[in-house]
């Protein structure tokens, strides 16, 4: 006898819809493995001028200088290798990843697994004249990307570049460029 039970209909379409890839990528590792890290994505902080946070132009997001904002709203400030360290500097370039993420993760609607690359990131460093670490200052930024999603999407180009100011007296800018599909 030949049954056509909604219920075995239904059971069918739930295991389609569990071994279908497109269900897998609504999983992304990425919001786990921020949790893992300790890392909480809150509101991007809004432009401090006359441009927006992030340009779709094809398959690319091409997103903003952002700056070191901490969790509590406070900036890292000041010149690396006068007034902060190389570590702090540091840290203020992963500052600046960390909004870059919460920038990525407004555009995207928090669809991770639409990214599938980073492409570039370019890294300013205010610092003083004779600072000359501006990659390992920068490194805090590429260290999060990489580590955040892995390096076949996260390893990237890179520029590092020192200034003897920022705006706002930020210690550290970040920007990148993101293919997505």
């Amino acid at each position: 006898m030949r049954t056509n039970s909604p219920s075995l209909i239904f059971s069918l379409l739930i295991l389609f819809a569990l071994t279908s890839p497109s269900v897998h990528s609504l999983m992304s590792p990425v919001p786990e493995k921020l949790k893992s890290m300790g890392i909480t994505l809150k509101e991007p902080p809004a432009p401090k001028g006359n441009y927006v946070s992030c340009v779709q132009s094809g398959n690319l997001l091409f997103l903003c200088g952002h700056i070191p904002q901490k969790e509590d709203g406070s900036l890292f400030v000041g010149k690396v290798g006068k007034d902060l360290t190389v570590e702090e500097g540091y840290e203020s370039a992963k500052a600046c990843a960390i909004n870059i993420l919460a920038t990525l993760s407004k555009e995207l609607d928090g669809d991770w697994d639409r990214i599938v690359k980073i492409v570039k990131v370019v890294g300013f460093v205010s610092c003083a004249d004779d600072f000359t670490q501006q990659p390992a200052v920068i490194n805090g930024a590429s260290d999060l990307f990489g580590e955040v999603f892995g390096p076949e999407i996260g390893l990237h180009a890179r520029s590092a570049v020192g200034t003897n100011a920022l705006p706002l007296n930020i210690a550290t800018e970040v920007e990148c460029i993101v293919e997505i599909k």
